[in-house]
């Protein structure tokens, strides 16, 4: 079975490059590895009509975060504060952090 790599972590900041979000910044909440996509909160909102029930006490339009591929936004750096791609360093104890290429900044806390 083929992993997918994916570079972006739970709770790291992310720009959209493309779709219809294009330009907006937001936190990953969740990934989904198996199809390649990440959920950002506030990003690639949808809406969904639902009936009153039980597990839904009141009927109307719920809307909510839908994925969007990982390869459609960029990690922030923190201290350039632009999207940037990421190098990877492994440290003398084996330890494997990511590396802001523009700045060589530590993106891993």
């Amino acid at each position: 079975m083929i992993k997918n790599k994916c570079h972006i972590k739970k709770d790291d900041k992310v720009k959209v490059v493309a779709g219809k979000d294009k330009g907006k910044i937001g936190k990953v909440l969740s990934l989904k590895r198996k199809n390649s996509r990440i959920i950002i909160e506030n990003i690639n909102m949808m809406k969904k009509h639902a009936r009153a029930s039980a597990k839904h006490r009141q009927g109307g339009i719920i809307e909510s975060e839908s994925p969007i591929h990982w390869s459609n936004v960029m990690l922030m750096c923190s201290k350039c504060v632009t999207p940037v791609r990421i190098k990877m360093k492994r440290l003398e104890d084996g330890k494997k952090i990511r590396i802001c290429s523009k700045c060589s900044e530590i993106i891993d806390s």
